[in-house]
């Protein structure tokens, strides 16, 4: 029988601690249905044996208090919601129990921006992790020794999980299914569940709107200038030239506050406007191209891709339902 604690923070979002909970407790009705015995003893672990959650809306009555869990096979840290600093310094007390569990064994797992809270234990310190993308650049404020690949619908190092944003914590809980029973029951767990299986990448979800949470104000106004001319075709010697800096320094200091490279915050603004595009409206895939400044229909592909997951094509389908194949 594995332990599995689903953590009941203060500030949680609720769906991240009942969904949880629904599947592995499925999960045991499966194996008993099966004529197998459960393999999960799932238990909802809180400061407090009620934790009221959304301004009091919800209360959630936990299984154990959290000092009386004295070992666990993996332990789910739900999302987080409202100010994450606030919601960090509140839930303090979680931090070195989930660190004591790690060290005994246990595997840990953040769903969404419970990462946050598993982030703030050390022990993603060095570790791939993902979160909700819309919450990248505070991420890699507060946590720079955390290695953030916010495209990623799941990671996993050294018995550490994460998973990305919102409802792809499914997903994150259908691998964790996998390796704890077989593909088989996860399989069918996902089937029950509506949930498409083996999606590990957010990027088409993605909406980027600059990374201007810094304090350098040069970089700020090449940002904007690339902003509103990205029609245009400009070179990273260019924009050195236009701001009076060398441009070594230029690309160093613009990596540091926005942590892309020039041509990657210059690609991505293209390609946001040519994602707005596709959504909008019923232009070619070469028309848009040609809007967002690019010549090169392969490099413009290559680029889209890239950034998106998808080829053009693709997403213009997806998102646009009046899109006509050219």
């Amino acid at each position: 029988m594995k332990t599995v604690v689903i953590l009941v923070p203060e500030t949680a979002v609720l769906q991240g601690i009942a969904d949880p909970r629904y599947l592995f407790t499925a999960v045991n009705q499966f194996l008993s249905n099966a004529d197998k015995l459960p393999l999960f003893d799932v238990k909802l672990a809180g400061l407090t044996k009620e934790v009221k959650l959304n301004a009091g809306t919800f209360s959630i009555h936990t299984d154990v208090l959290l000092h009386e869990v004295k070992k666990a096979d993996l332990v789910i840290v739900p999302p987080l919601s409202g100010d994450l600093k606030a919601a960090i310094d509140r839930n303090k007390e979680f931090i070195p129990w989930i660190v004591d569990q790690y060290n005994k064994g246990a595997q840990v797992a953040s769903l969404c921006l419970g990462a946050f809270l598993l982030a703030s234990t050390g022990l993603l310190n060095g570790k791939k992790c993902s979160t909700h993308w819309l919450f990248a650049n505070d991420f890699r404020n507060m946590f720079p020794e955390v290695d953030l690949v916010d495209e990623k619908v799941i990671t996993e190092e050294k018995n550490v999980y994460s998973s990305g944003g919102a409802n792809s914590y499914w997903n994150l809980l259908l691998h964790l299914i996998e390796k704890y029973v077989n593909r088989e029951m996860a399989i069918l767990a996902s089937k029950f569940f509506v949930i498409d299986m083996g999606r590990n990448d957010q990027s088409p979800f993605i909406i980027f709107k600059g990374q201007k949470d810094h304090d350098d104000e040069l970089v700020k106004k090449a940002q904007d200038y690339i902003e509103q001319n990205f029609q245009n075709k400009m070179t990273v010697d260019e924009l050195s030239d236009k701001f009076g800096i060398v441009r070594r320094t230029f690309e160093r200091r613009f990596k540091k506050s926005t942590h892309n490279t020039v041509v990657e915050y210059m690609q991505r603004v293209k390609i946001e406007a040519a994602k707005k595009s596709f959504e909008s409206n019923r232009k070619t895939i070469y028309e848009v191209m040609y809007d967002v400044g690019y010549t090169d229909i392969k490099a413009f592909r290559d680029v889209f891709k890239k950034i998106t997951g998808m080829p053009p094509v693709d997403y213009r389908n997806k998102y646009n339902k009046d899109a006509v194949v050219a």
